[in-house]
């Protein structure tokens, strides 16, 4: 099966992605962390102002399936949380890289960026 793997993100090997470029950097769950999640039912998430290190843990996302902690894939400071989640957690099912992103950081590491998988070799990692 293939997932969707857009190229102008960055990858951890936990199946999050960042946004490459922007003053803040939108971060979510992969297309293949939401399949294999199964449908999305309840989302957990820092508040706004929160710091976060590179790999720590930051929310929940809960599946039908099963309960899966998700990760920061750099360090920064959360600007936003998708407050629509609340009520529409299934947007990380329908649209992981769109409306279903999850936090905004501010205060991110260029050169952080360059430790995270590109497009390709997260694809290789899925297959």
């Amino acid at each position: 099966m293939s997932f969707d793997v857009p190229t102008d993100l960055r990858y951890t090997e936990s199946h999050e992605w960042i946004e490459a470029t922007g003053e803040t950097r939108r971060v979510g769950i992969t297309d293949f962390a939401q399949d294999e999640l199964g449908d999305i039912v309840f989302v957990e998430l820092p508040a706004v102002g929160t710091e976060l290190e590179a790999g720590e843990e930051y929310g929940v996302v809960e599946s039908i399936k099963a309960v899966s902690d998700v990760y920061v894939p750099v360090s920064g400071t959360v600007a936003a949380v998708n407050e629509e989640l609340a009520d529409a957690p299934e947007s990380i099912n329908e649209d992981p890289y769109g409306d279903g992103w999850l936090i905004e950081l501010e205060g991110v590491d260029e050169a952080a960026l360059d430790g995270l998988l590109g497009p390709d070799a997260y694809e290789e990692q899925t297959e």
